[in-house]
């Protein structure tokens, strides 16, 4: 039987956890975090002190890794992870790794009927051929705002005006890298998630109700 694949896609911090974590949970399928791949990657590096700004360096290392997990934990949701994160995801050769870490995620996880996989290139990239593909838009003011709190609600010190500094240069970075650039995938959904997380899950709804009945 084939597997159902939805994407969502979308800026750094503009909900696609939440809402993959909730179509999932309505749909009852396997949620795949890709920004998590991405942030274990960056603790490797942060623990092994190699040098990011070298792929030489990178490859090597990557050679060496047995496994990534899948996993999301504390130590990887600092703001010096993801500033890692983002410095090395311009790499093509760590997308590519990443890439087909997700498509074997898909593969060997067998009892799910389908997945919901949320990234920055998963609709446009990574799962073209995706059944539903969604794209997330929230204003970058908002985006800060809503990190900001998460910050400070895990204990972690944090200033919202360098916070709101940091969204625009990851979105900049996002859209302008040459390999896998971020953008509104083709056939994509555009998800309103600027208000509240109701009138999200209304747009939602109306889009996931086909799925439902397969």
């Amino acid at each position: 039987m084939k597997k159902i694949i939805i994407t969502v896609d979308g800026a750094a911090a503009s909900g696609k956890e939440k809402i993959s974590r909730y179509i999932s949970k309505k749909l009852k399928f396997k949620h795949l975090d890709s920004g998590i791949l991405y942030r274990q990657l960056a603790f490797i590096f942060l623990k092994n002190k190699i040098d990011i700004k070298n792929i030489n360096e990178i490859k090597n290392k990557m050679m060496n890794i047995n496994k990534i997990s899948f996993r999301k934990t504390k130590k990887i949701r600092t703001q010096e992870i993801s500033k890692i994160a983002s410095k090395i995801a311009v790499y093509n050769y760590v997308r590519t790794y990443i890439n087909k870490l997700q498509h074997s995620f898909v593969k060997n996880n067998k009892k799910y009927k389908g997945f919901v996989i949320d990234g920055r290139d998963i609709g446009s990239v990574v799962f073209k051929k995706a059944d539903l593909k969604l794209y997330i838009e929230v204003k970058s003011e908002i985006r800060a705002k809503r990190r900001y709190k998460q910050l400070i609600d895990s204990g972690e010190k944090s200033i919202y005006p360098q916070i709101l500094k940091d969204i625009k240069l990851r979105d900049n970075k996002d859209k302008s890298r040459k390999h896998s650039p971020l953008v509104v995938p083709i056939d994509a959904h555009i998800i309103d998630n600027n208000g509240t997380f109701r009138n999200t899950t209304k747009q939602l709804n109306k889009l996931i109700f086909n799925i439902k009945k397969r």
